[in-house]
């Protein structure tokens, strides 16, 4: 009985051996966790990952280009089988790429496009999210002067959201009811430069502000902030369904977030890693299509998920879904909330 034991026990380490040795090697190199959203994402990715049999390997660049290169090529060279990118600057990482593509390492483009045909896209359609928060803002606001707080100018996705910004408001402009009197970049996408962004279309318009299109809920807040200081509130939309966000759309500071669902990004994320590490090739991935909408037009292979635009009338919609405590969003709610009641 103890040899059957013994044989059993030496069977099932075999076993599991096979299957540690069978698990992929998935590098993750985000840009950075400046927005909270970030570190969600990266804990719906790690149990995706992990479930699958896979090893979640991360760094961290914070917010650096050069070392997020640095971690890319250290992951190159530590032999992962697939690499997921967050990028920092798309063309600084360039170099990075060329190394993973020289050994076969192939490479998922994370919310950022890095636009390369050898590299996955896997976002949100983010001209649709550009077209929800101008859409939404504008049915609150229909005339009047515009500031748009974009975000960092060499991220496409400021490109892709200014793009559905314009769609949307194009005939408004063309016929004098909405004037954009201010629009500037925020670089790195942080809420300090949005504000000096803010302050500055204040003081050159003589505070003569109307609505506030920010391309991400950071940078809307730190608008509120300086609206808030001249003495203003006016309808602001921003994206990503942050706590903080979500709760100013419940007191009424802010009009609309929309909401990017970044557990099923991540998670998805996490799936198609894991093809990618055992050798399907980008075309074959379920529901990809050939996207060009880059600034170089280069067809890349994509997924493009579609976003929820949350305003005061639809909080329920987050809180359902666990992406948010009642609790969190309703601190000061209006009474007229009803997903607060």
């Amino acid at each position: 009985m103890r040899r059957l034991i013994l044989a059993a026990a030496l069977i099932l380490s075999g076993l599991t051996s096979a299957a540690t040795a069978e698990g992929k090697k998935i590098g993750v190199a985000w840009g950075d966790f400046q927005e909270a959203r970030w570190r969600w994402d990266a804990t719906a990715m790690r149990s995706m990952i992990e479930r699958q049999g896979n090893e979640y390997i991360p760094t961290n660049a914070g917010g650096s280009a050069e070392q997020q290169l640095r971690d890319i090529e250290k992951l190159v060279a530590d032999g992962v089988d697939a690499l997921i990118i967050q990028p920092v600057d798309k063309e600084a990482i360039g170099p990075g790429i060329d190394r993973a593509a020289e050994v076969g390492i192939p490479i998922l483009g994370y919310d950022r496009m890095i636009e390369d045909e050898r590299v996955f896209y896997l976002t949100f359609d983010n001209v649709g999210v550009g077209r929800l928060i101008a859409a939404i803002v504008k049915q609150v606001q229909p005339e009047g002067n515009y500031a748009i707080i974009l975000g960092d100018p060499s991220d496409a996705n400021s490109t892709f959201l200014r793009q559905g910004m314009e769609e949307v408001l194009g005939a408004a402009l063309a016929g004098g009811q909405i004037k954009i009197i201010g629009e500037a970049n925020a670089d790195g996408w942080k809420p300090e430069n949005a504000k000096a962004v803010m302050e500055k279309i204040l003081a050159d318009s003589g505070n003569q502000v109307d609505a506030v299109l920010a391309q991400n809920d950071g940078m809307a807040g730190a608008a509120i902030e300086a609206l808030s200081a001249a003495g203003l509130s006016v309808p602001v939309g921003g994206q990503d369904g942050d706590k903080a966000a979500l709760n100013r759309v419940a007191r009424g500071l802010q009009t609309v977030s929309v909401w990017k669902n970044n557990f099923e990004l991540a998670k998805r994320a996490g799936q198609i890693a894991g093809l990618l590490a055992d050798g399907t090739p980008l075309n074959m991935i379920p529901d990809a299509t050939k996207f060009s909408g880059g600034e170089k037009g280069i067809p890349v292979w994509a997924i493009l998920l579609t976003p929820t635009p949350v305003t005061a009338d639809n909080l329920d919609v987050v809180i359902d879904a666990d992406h948010v405590t009642k609790e969190d969003v309703c601190k000061g709610a209006l009474p007229t909330v009803e997903a607060c009641k």
